[in-house]
């Protein structure tokens, strides 16, 4: 499937939808960001389970400084709504086949369990 493109409008919504989604933040005149593309393109269309999602960061400023992007591409991961992986720089095919295998393994009560841990450990 084709990736989504997201805005302001319609971003925390395919975030708090999505059981997996991985967000590439780019721009047209990145060459990383070119060269990253189809990478993520065929990604997308080898896994139907996880949502693919791309920000344009020159059309999505406010969207791109809200998520603190300093640095393009960055490849975002959220699962169960949760921000799970954030990364400047583009992967290859097989850096982003190993990341979604990640992903996909991850224990969410575990992370669960050490978000409550830190937050109980800040009050």
């Amino acid at each position: 499937m084709k990736p989504l493109e997201l805005t302001e409008t319609n971003f925390a919504e395919t975030v708090k939808s999505s059981p997996m989604l991985l967000v590439d933040f780019w721009a047209a005149w990145c060459g990383p960001c070119r060269n990253f593309a189809p990478v993520f393109d065929t990604a997308a269309g080898l896994h139907e389970d996880v949502t693919f999602g791309k920000v344009n960061t020159e059309t999505q400023q406010n969207l791109a400084a809200a998520a603190q992007i300093t640095s393009i591409p960055t490849l975002m991961a959220f699962k169960d709504g949760v921000l799970v992986y954030s990364q400047p720089g583009a992967l290859d095919s097989r850096g982003l086949e190993e990341l979604i295998t990640s992903l996909k393994n991850l224990d969410m009560e575990a992370v669960h369990a050490e978000m409550a841990d830190a937050q109980n450990s800040q009050s």
